[in-house]
């Protein structure tokens, strides 16, 4: 008997709406579901989805280790889950006891890479409540440069394009032929229709082939790059000019000598209001600030968004400027002829450029890990944000919008941590607006905390999925922070060179075992108001389980059932969508998803103001400027020049993979056998390297075997490999990156671009 079941893939964060084929409770097939707002393809990963739910090579059982850490075969024996559950249980407890909750930290892999999004949540959960700040989590190096830097320009993530009523299209380091198939679908039909195309990356990969610009941009010069483009709209006055004066902090005064916003505390503590100050143009005096009073409104124009003034404070005469002309003034640094030598791109295409943005509106972008990888990456997402914030288009139809998403309420239980708690993460001190804050801890810090003790020991980690060894820098050190901790559980599908140090691994069921919600699919009105929760289309296999199932048990062992709903996930469930008005039962009888009745309004900052600091999109940042960093966005000069390592090296993915996973599935792996590493030809030639020839990768951290694969595309001294290979025979492109030189906020990884050598 054949069953159609719809429901969506669950392997990356496209979360493609899927109809899985199943004959006789064996899963066959796994096809589009075009009704659904993100099923119009599939890509061959989720086509795969029965070689990976039947592949020989999965976990079935749990097991623990007999042989030492460090011996060749870790002697894997089956046990029980309750003996899994009860031992794991009791040595938390234990080394709670003696240490602090801060003593063991949690794990969780990407949820934009891999199915951990059905769990993603109680795992989050289980953490906060057993007391630990420190959960590791790929954050610093995915989506915290989309979703929560931006906070502190927009009071938001950078939204989603819009992209239906888009005029113009923005890639920045992002290609979703590969990463998110269901917002090339979006973006192909915004071409056929007419939207410009930019994309910046410094391969001519995916839609690059199909944009009107396509800016081959050095490794690591995006930052100098949108500040070159800024500059151009500024100085030909083609940017929104009525927007940053009425929205932006761009009017604030600025101190010139201590880079600070000036406040009404500089003209005396007895003034009667409070708040930041402006210049009067109308009156040619200093304002104070105050955005809610009539005679701001009625007169906004007047206050100064160019210029210099001096200014009588409590302690004299100060010179100052505009917020605007602060930020004005170092893009005015990086003229095209400048930029070009900077980033390898033709000043007059920086010119054609920024006339496309300020001709072709409304604009809408989109960035990722190109930008988000990088030893710069926070300031360089901030000076993509402001370059953005000159079009006027945030929020705005055919810009980067702020969909409205089903109500669905918090359980990450953040809250369940008390503040001096939360103070505990590692590098919250060092990093004070990183992923810390947010309980997510970045693995340098961990691996320093389990080799040194440094601010503390970390004795256990609890890990579902994620496998550093071959997603982070420095796997040796991944390798010896892992072996030396007193106790190390893996949760995962398949064993990997992560799972090999642990002291108990534990089986999870495929997605197609298991039962997954997704409240909203991002990429439109339509696909937001969706809500879905996708059954489990087979049994799970052996006694392999859900995530959830499992933290569910192992928070009844801890005695944590009363934050986890007394063990029941159905009733964890109901409480999560509670605020939608829906219930579970609803949503199993229809698993192709419910529509919510729910509006996109544009422009919201109009009615509620910015959640930043200033209640303005903030051009100037104060609370960069708070915590030791620079308020607008400054870049090295220096890219490191090396004789002895002359290229730059970079890393893509590749459709068939994600991350370090698929590589067991024939299929896939047919497609694409061994690892490959794109150079253009010329480079290849001086280096006497044939196509298809094996070739070694050095950098100063270490060496890797990949073959060769021409490019004509990529610059002559760049080079793009691939990371997830695992065989002694390649070795890991993780090696070849440093783990001790990181961006300073958030403490993002440089995988993008790293100096190295190639031989025959």
């Amino acid at each position: 008997m054949e069953e159609r079941i719809p429901g969506y893939c669950a392997l990356c964060i496209s979360r493609c709406g899927c109809i899985s084929v199943v004959n006789n409770g064996v899963l066959i097939s796994v096809e589009p579901f075009p009704e659904h707002p993100t099923g119009k393809s599939l890509c061959i990963k989720g086509r795969a989805a029965p070689e990976l739910v039947y592949s020989s090579e999965r976990l079935l059982t749990p097991m623990k280790r007999t042989h030492a850490k460090g011996a060749a075969d870790p002697g894997w024996q089956p046990i029980s889950w309750h003996e899994a559950l009860t031992t794991i249980a009791e040595k938390l407890q234990k080394i709670r006891n003696e240490l602090g909750s801060e003593a063991v930290a949690f794990g969780v892999t990407t949820p934009s890479g891999t199915a951990i999004s059905d769990s993603f949540v109680w795992i989050n959960r289980l953490a906060h409540a057993f007391g630990s700040p420190n959960t590791v989590f790929a954050t610093e190096n995915c989506n915290w440069h989309k979703d929560f830097a931006p906070n502190h320009t927009f009071g938001n993530s950078i939204g989603m394009p819009d992209y239906e009523r888009s005029g113009a299209i923005l890639l920045w380091g992002f290609n979703p032929a590969t990463s998110w198939l269901a917002q090339a679908e979006l973006i192909n039909s915004a071409v056929k229709r007419g939207a410009k195309l930019i994309v910046i990356d410094p391969r001519k990969a995916g839609l690059a082939k199909r944009a009107d610009e396509w800016l081959r941009v050095r490794p690591a010069a995006d930052g100098p790059l949108a500040m070159a483009l800024a500059h151009q709209l500024i100085s030909n006055r083609w940017f929104d000019e009525a927007f940053i004066r009425h929205w932006s902090n761009g009017p604030l005064l600025v101190h010139k000598e201590q880079e600070r916003l000036l406040t009404t505390n500089d003209l005396g503590s007895d003034h009667a209001k409070r708040g930041y100050l402006a210049w009067d143009t109308q009156h040619q005096r200093v304002v104070v600030y105050d955005p809610t009073a009539a005679q701001y409104q009625a007169n906004r124009d007047d206050l100064a968004l160019w210029g210099e003034f001096d200014i009588e404070t409590a302690l004299g005469k100060v010179s100052c400027k505009t917020a605007f002309q602060h930020y004005a003034d170092a893009c005015s640094h990086y003229t095209p002829s400048r930029a070009e030598a900077l980033t390898d791109i033709p000043a007059q295409q920086i010119i054609n450029t920024a006339r496309l943005l300020h001709e072709s509106g409304p604009v809408s972008y989109f960035t990722w890990t190109g930008t988000a990888q990088q030893g710069e990456a926070t300031q360089t997402g901030r000076a993509i944000s402001l370059l953005y914030a000159l079009t006027g288009y945030i929020d705005a139809p055919g810009g980067n919008c702020y969909f409205t998403k089903p109500p669905v309420a918090n359980l990450l239980g953040l809250g369940l941590l008390s503040e001096q708690q939360r103070a505990k993460g590692l590098g919250v001190e060092a990093r004070p607006l990183g992923p810390g804050t947010m309980g997510w801890v970045s693995s340098y810090d961990l691996y320093k905390s389990i080799m040194g003790e440094q601010p503390y020991p970390t004795k256990a980690l609890i890990s579902f999925g994620g496998n550093p060894l071959l997603t982070k820098p420095n796997a040796n050190a991944a390798s010896k922070a892992l072996q030396q901790l007193e106790f190390y559980v893996h949760a995962d599908l398949f064993l990997n060179a992560t799972a090999d140090h642990a002291d108990i691994v534990l089986p999870v069921a495929s997605p197609w075992e298991r039962a997954g919600l997704y409240p909203g699919f991002q990429i439109s009105q339509q696909a937001e108001s969706l809500v879905q929760l996708r059954p489990a289309v087979i049994p799970p296999r052996g006694e392999s389980r859900s995530d959830s199932w499992i933290v569910f048990g192992l928070a009844k062992q801890l005695g944590l059932s009363e934050e986890f709903f007394g063990g029941d996930l159905d009733s964890a469930l109901q409480h999560l969508i509670e605020p939608t008005g829906l219930t579970v039962e609803e949503l199993k009888a229809h698993p192709e998803g419910v529509t919510l009745s729910l509006e996109c309004r544009y422009q919201k900052y109009r009615q509620q103001d910015f959640a930043t600091l200033s209640k303005k999109l903030e051009i100037f940042s104060d609370t960069f400027r708070a915590c030791g960093y620079p308020p607008i966005p400054t870049f090295e000069e220096s890219d490191r020049e090396s004789s002895h390592y002359p290229l730059r090296l970079i890393s893509a993915k590749w459709i068939g993979y994600c991350h370090s996973q698929q590589r067991q599935l024939p299929s896939l792996r047919k497609h694409m056998p061994e690892p490959l590493v794109e150079l253009n030809p010329q480079t290849a030639a001086e280096h006497a390297i044939e196509e298809g020839e094996w070739l070694s990768i050095e950098s100063s951290e270490g060496v890797i075997r990949a073959k060769a694969k021409f490019n004509k595309s990529l610059a002559t001294d760049v080079i793009c490999s691939q990371y997830g290979w695992w065989q002694a025979a390649f070795g890991n492109y993780n090696n070849l990156i440093s783990d001790s030189d990181f961006d300073p906020i958030s403490s993002s990884n440089r995988l993008r671009h790293m100096r190295c050598k190639i031989t025959k």
